[in-house]
């Protein structure tokens, strides 16, 4: 399954995340921190969606009540129905 995101309230402008049989396969993120959302996209291959939303969700990006790991959460959430 291939699930499109567009992030609320985070600098990152779009995701596209790749899950097949509840693993992650593939997370592509345009804008945003580079070198820190490549590094969490590499994190998360292989890793079970639920893990990654229960690590993720919640997490704030200084005074933002989100941040792009949370809204990864959220898309995958969403992504669950």
């Amino acid at each position: 399954m291939t699930i499109q995101y567009t992030p609320r309230g985070v600098c990152s402008r779009s995701f596209t995340i790749q899950v097949e049989d509840g693993l992650i396969q593939s997370v592509q993120v345009v804008g945003g921190c580079s070198g820190n959302l490549q590094g969490i996209s590499m994190l998360l291959k292989g890793m079970p969606v639920e893990e990654a939303i229960r690590r993720m969700e919640g997490i704030r990006c200084g005074s933002k009540a989100t941040s792009c790991p949370d809204q990864l959460a959220q898309a995958l959430k969403q992504a669950q129905g």
